[in-house]
């Protein structure tokens, strides 16, 4: 299983997840928040912070862990279509990626804002979500 976890309530977080979605022809993703029960349960047994929401993460056949512009990367490959065209960033070495991906992190709220609590998916949407 492919899944990947992002914050929640942060806006530009939640249209880029709905974009995966557009693309994901193949139904191959899914997703949960990091402030879901499944999310906290996985950064847990990830031993990574839970409180920390600043980074996007993509596990790959259920065993392959990405963080920061390399999950970025490996989501891109999965899709169809435009998002390709971003896989031109691959050419940079990952600390140069992962500096660009960790200044926009700490700046997104400001940038695009936040909601006050997590998206809940459509019905529609609903079996792409982990809960």
């Amino acid at each position: 299983m492919n899944i990947v976890l992002f914050d929640g309530v942060c806006n530009f977080c939640n249209a880029t997840i709905l974009q995966i979605i557009k693309y994901d022809k193949g139904n191959k993703i899914r997703f949960s928040s990091l402030q879901s029960d499944f999310g906290i349960k996985t950064l847990k047994s990830l031993k990574m912070d839970e409180n920390d929401l600043n980074t996007l993460i993509f596990i790959k056949n259920s065993n392959e862990v990405y963080t920061e512009s390399t999950a970025v990367l490996e989501i891109i490959k999965m899709l169809d279509g435009f998002p390709k065209f971003f896989l031109f960033f691959g050419i940079f070495p990952r600390r140069v990626t992962d500096f660009f991906y960790k200044k926009f992190s700490k700046n997104r709220y400001k940038l695009f804002g936040k909601k006050e609590s997590c998206m809940i998916p459509t019905l529609a949407l609903k079996e792409k979500f982990i809960e």
